[in-house]
This record gives structure tokens, C-alpha cells and sequence, in this order.
């Protein structure tokens, strides 16, 4: 199955190869892989197969800029497998061929994940079993074992607010207990011996009372998973900054960080981008915005040797989960009477036109920065494979 190449995946490769490069204004924009390369990591983002198809001229922004591929939604149960029993694999193929005709690989994101479970293994859960989740694992994951050496086997495994110990209520809790994410990681090994596995969290970087919390129980869940033997070897920051919520803590982060790194575990932002706060401003104090608060996180960040790469959840604003909202709109409800817009969400390394901004800059700014410290990728738990 890892040679599989789709006739679709080999179409989405030739685009790439054929496609004009991105235009810039200042030319060519130096590639973010390389200079990821330079300090020993890898930069990446998140992607969708019909993007890659649909849009050359961003298809070859990608290969252009990505050494590691970040599959957006195609890997999710939920979209693997909707109708018990019926798994459809194209789209994932389709981005799998992508990444090897051009030489990339792909972080397997996300295994288990509460916000995509398919109705039918939601209701075997719920019954406590646990051979649902076995399958979909023994499906994708030897399947993609060539690209894929990094596994977020659980997603977002915390929620204070849930009054659950701080875990999050979901499915698989309530099924199986906390001693699930233990169990998803063993099943894991398992089936990809040789990979690393991972949890993914949010809300790790402010310098408020939840962050702050969040935090404290992340490294809590570390150690009893540690404590139980489980074959963890990183963790993933989603880093979802926000220039409109409470300003991030670069001291709190960088201690964060050591205690990650001191327990043995690599570390990964898999999921950078930012949510602007000020639709009003000139375009270019907005990219400054954004830059700014990137540059304050990736400053301590990549200062860790455990850093192992950067990847962002999206390449261009062109294609960002982040929206304007209507919410975003109401705060100025005369800024736009003219007929003009806000436009898009400017919160991504490139513009909407595929052209490098100022947070790109940042990126490889702080790659440069430390490329004499490369990331300690030898990092793993006593636990693990000896």
C-alpha cells in the first residue's frame, strides 16, 4: 500500500512541476524548508488535496516552501470512514502521491480526535469497545508508514471546564476512562514500531489563569503516562495565536517547554497561525500585528533544542480556516460603509496572491537564528523502543 500513487495524486503532481511560480515583489521567496533545514527541523503546513488540484500556482507555492506536509482534514475518522465499514482513502491518497512525487512527508494528524468520530464507532464506544479503534488505526496507519513518521495520536485530550480532572468529557473518557490515551498510544506502537507518537493541545501560551492551568495539567498527563509506561515521545503546541485574547507569557512558555524537553519528550508546533484583532488598519500594520506576535512566541520557541519543527495550519490566507466573522465586523460598524472589506485574515506566511509577508520573514528570520542549535531529534522517554 505505501507505493500507492492515485492517477489523481500524479495529475496534483504534474500542476505543481508545470505550474509558474508564485510571484513576490522583491522575487523568488527564500523557501521556508531550507531555512528550517539550516537548524536541524523541518517547516510545514496544512493542506487539503482539492487545493493542491484545484490551484497550480499553489501547489507549487508548497512544494516551493514545505518540507512536510500536514494533512488539513483528509485523515480524520470521520472523514476516512462515515459509513461503517466503507473507508474511503482517495483524498488522503490523492495528498500522499503529492508528497511523494515532490519529496515530502506528512504528519499524521490526527487519530483520535472527539470532534471527528463517525456516528456508528461513536455508538461502539459508547458501548466500551475499543476494536473500532484499532481497525481505523490498522487502516492509515501502515498504510502511510513511508510518509508518516510522526503520529498526533490524541487530539486535544484537555478541558478544564469539563470537570473531569481537567480531561476532556469526550467519547473515549467517558467509554474507557482517562486510561484511554495510554491505550490509543500502545495501540499506536503497535502498528507503527518505528514512528513517533504524540499528543496535539491548544491554549498553552498566554500568560492568564486557563493557559496557565492547561499547562500545569498537560505536563500532569506527561507523567502519568510516563508513570504507566506509555510510548509517548513528544507533544504538539497547536499555537493558535490570538492578537485579540490575553498577551502571551514567554517566560511561562520557555519554563513549559524545559519540562517537556527535561521528561524526555520532542517537541512540535504543528499547528502556528493568528487570528487578527484590528480589521481596520492599513494592511501593512496588520502583517506587522501578526509578525509581532509570532516573532514574541518563535523567540522562545526555537530557542529550545526539543523544537523539532514548525509547521502552519495553512500556507496562504487564501485558503485559512480563519475568517472574518460577522462578530469581527460588528466591532466597527461604520469602518466599511463605503463597500469596501476587511478582506481576508491576514494570518499566514503568505498573502492571498501567494506573495511572502512579514510573518514569513519572522519564520525563517528565527530558523536562521538558531541554525548554529539544531533540534535534539534523538529526544525519547526511557519507555520507548531500546
Amino acid at each position: 500500500m505505501s507505493n500507492i500513487i492515485s492517477r489523481r495524486g500524479l495529475l496534483l503532481a504534474a500542476a505543481a512541476l508545470t505550474a509558474p511560480a508564485a510571484a513576490a515583489p522583491d522575487g523568488a521567496a527564500p523557501s521556508l524548508a531550507v531555512a528550517a533545514k539550516l537548524s536541524g527541523r523541518a517547516y510545514g503546513a496544512a493542506v487539503c488535496a482539492d487545493q493542491l488540484h484545484g490551484d497550480p500556482a499553489f501547489a507549487a507555492a508548497v512544494v516551493a516552501q514545505c518540507s512536510q506536509l500536514t494533512p488539513e482534514l483528509a485523515l480524520k475518522w470521520a472523514a476516512i470512514e462515515p459509513v461503517r465499514g466503507q473507508p474511503s482513502l482517495t483524498d488522503m491518497d490523492d495528498l500522499a502521491g503529492f508528497a511523494r512525487a515532490h519529496g515530502k512527508t506528512l504528519h499524521g494528524h490526527t487519530l483520535l480526535w472527539h470532534r471527528s468520530i463517525p456516528g456508528w464507532a461513536e455508538a461502539a464506544i459508547s458501548a466500551r469497545d475499543w476494536e473500532p479503534v484499532r481497525r481505523y488505526f490498522a487502516l492509515v496507519m501502515p498504510r502511510y508508514a513511508d510518509l508518516i513518521h510522526r503520529w498526533d495520536v490524541v487530539n486535544e485530550p484537555i478541558a478544564l471546564e469539563d470537570g473531569a480532572d481537567g480531561l476532556r468529557a469526550s467519547p473515549f473518557l467517558r467509554a474507557f476512562g482517562a486510561d484511554y490515551v495510554r491505550r490509543a498510544l500502545e495501540t499506536a506502537r503497535e502498528l507503527a514500531p518505528g514512528a513517533r507518537l504524540m499528543i496535539n493541545e491548544f491554549g498553552l501560551e498566554c500568560g492568564d489563569a486557563r493557559d496557565t492551568a492547561r499547562r500545569r495539567r498537560l505536563l500532569r498527563l506527561v507523567d502519568d503516562l510516563r508513570k504507566a509506561g506509555a510510548p509517548l515521545d513528544g507533544v504538539g503546541l497547536q499555537a493558535h495565536l490570538d492578537l485579540g485574547k490575553p498577551k502571551l507569557a514567554p517566560k511561562a512558555i520557555e519554563l513549559f517547554l524545559k519540562e517537556l524537553a527535561a521528561r524526555g519528550l520532542e517537541i512540535l508546533v504543528t499547528e502556528l497561525d493568528v487570528k487578527e484583532a484590528d480589521y481596520t488598519l492599513p494592511a501593512e500594520r496588520r502583517d506587522a500585528a501578526v509578525a509581532g506576535i509570532a516573532r514574541t512566541y518563535l523567540d522562545v520557541v526555537l530557542d529550545q533544542r526539543a523544537v523539532v519543527g514548525v509547521s502552519t495550519w495553512g500556507l496562504s490566507d487564501r485558503y485559512s480556516w480563519l475568517r472574518v466573522t460577522p462578530a469581527d465586523l460588528a466591532r466597527w460598524p461604520n469602518a466599511w460603509r463605503d463597500g469596501s472589506s476587511p478582506g481576508l485574515n491576514r494570518g499566514l506566511p503568505l498573502d492571498a496572491a501567494l506573495r511572502p509577508k512579514p510573518l514569513h520573514k519572522v519564520l525563517r528570520a528565527g530558523f536562521r537564528r538558531t541554525a548554529t542549535r539544531p533540534a535534539n531529534r534523538g529526544a525519547r522517554l526511557s519507555s520507548d523502543r531500546s
